[in-house]
Order: C-alpha cells, then structure tokens, then sequence
C-alpha cells in the first residue's frame, strides 16, 4: 500500500491516516500475511521527498495499523530515520529497495531493532534505473549482489541471516526480457537458503508484453504471480490481495498434488 501521492499505480488513494488505515484492513480480510507501507514512490524517474515528509505519511499510518491488526507490517523506505521512527511505531521489517546502500545507518538499525529486512536488487536509482539498462548476464550479476549484501549485513553489521529476505528487483533497472528471466529463474536464488520476495503487480513490463494500460495488467499479473509462486517464490508483494490470493492458493495446490 503506497500512502503516496505519486506512486505508479495507487498513488494519491490512501493519503489520509483513514483511508490507508481501512484499506489494510480490507487487504487482511482478502488474506494479506504482510502490510507493505510506502511513502516514497518509488516509480521510474520519481522524485525525492525529504525524511520529514516520509515520516509525516508513514508513521501514522503504521500506528493506525498497529492499533487495530495484529499482523506484520512491513515499511517500504531506505532512510534509517524512517525505519527507526517506523520501528518504533509497531512496524516489524523495512523494505529497502536500495539494498542497505542508500544510507550508512540503515544495517545498524536494523540490526538495533533485531527486525527483517528485504534487501532488493536494483542498478542505478529509481531517478537512473531505466536509462538504458543492461547486463550480460543478469541472473549472474543479482547472485553476486546478494552474495555481497549478504556478507555486508551479516558478517559486517551483526543482522541475524534468518532475518534477511531478497527480492531481485523486477521492475528495477531492467529490461522485459530481464524481467521475463528472472520469473524463469527464481529457483536460482534459492541457493542462499532464505526467503525470495518478487514483486510484479501491475509493472510496465506487463503492459508491454500484453499491450495493456495500467488498469488493463491484473491478468498478465495474476499470470506473472503464479508462474513465480511455481518457480519458487515465498512472497509476492500485490495490489489485489483477493485475487492474488486465490491464484497463489490454487498455484500451491498444484505444487503440493
């Protein structure tokens, strides 16, 4: 849930502490395990807010939640200051897209709070990613960031290895088809024995593939969701909790028979 009012696709709906509030409600009763906050939009060449303005639209937010669910809630930021303050709100992870790069305090507040972390792959910034991007061999290249990251955090921050999830950034600095191989080989980051997080919803790669607008993605998502949850994805983070959901359910029906 973006509390934004720039994000690429639900920008501007949940800018109150209310409606944001009510709509993690509505997202726990479609079957949300987590609640992702985010007050930075994150999308192609956004712009950057000041911690102040993160902190006045996520804090109240993850209170709001805190108070009324007893569910995980994840925050989307790479400010130490934002997951600290967020921390301290109720919130039980942060999502850094910057992969405990952006700030220097980031790892050792994580590690203070003892709380999880997704660390994501992504090259350049969300103001750079999609300029031209390029690899040779992508898969390869988000192994080797892990293998760092993961050494960086642990061996030299003190963050619990069982309190780290990886996300490789679909969407984040890459191209359709590098997007499309990463879908195919998630399997390949499960060699790191930890939890793999893959968000697809509603991207562009999407749009471009089914030559969709933005409201017209929820099948090539759904269809995304499922090919990932196959391919050994733990965690998807969604729009449309009910009808992920429901594909996720039946995905892992099939993988159990």
């Amino acid at each position: 849930m973006n509390v934004t009012p720039d994000s690429f696709f639900d920008g501007g709906k949940y800018s109150t502490r209310v409606k944001a509030v009510d709509h993690a409600l509505r997202m726990a009763e479609d079957g949300a395990d987590i609640i992702d906050v985010g007050g930075e939009s994150s999308r192609p060449f956004s712009k950057p807010i000041t911690i102040d303005e993160e902190l006045r639209r996520v804090i109240p937010v993850v209170e709001g939640i805190r108070e009324r669910l007893n569910i995980p809630i994840s925050v989307d930021t790479c400010k130490a200051r934002v997951a600290q303050e967020s921390f301290f709100a109720g919130a039980d992870m942060v999502n850094d897209i910057s992969g405990l790069r952006h700030d220097p305090e980031m790892a050792d507040t994580v590690n203070a709070a003892k709380a999880k972390v997704i660390i994501m792959h992504m090259k350049g910034t969300p103001q750079t990613m999609q300029i031209d991007p390029s690899y040779d061999d992508i898969i390869f290249e988000i192994c080797a960031f892990f293998e760092e990251r993961i050494d960086f955090a642990v061996t030299g921050k003190g963050i619990e290895r069982s309190n780290i999830v990886l996300d490789p950034g679909i969407g984040f600095g890459k191209r359709v088809e590098d997007n499309l191989r990463i879908i195919k080989h998630i399997n390949i980051f499960k060699k790191f024995n930890l939890p793999v997080l893959v968000g697809t919803s509603m991207k562009g790669f999407i749009g471009k593939i089914t030559e969709s607008t933005q409201r017209g993605r929820l099948e090539g998502t759904l269809a995304s969701i499922a090919l990932s949850v196959w391919n050994g994805a733990d965690i998807v983070r969604v729009h449309d909790v009910k009808k992920a959901k429901k594909t996720v359910v039946f995905t892992d029906a099939v993988m159990r028979v």
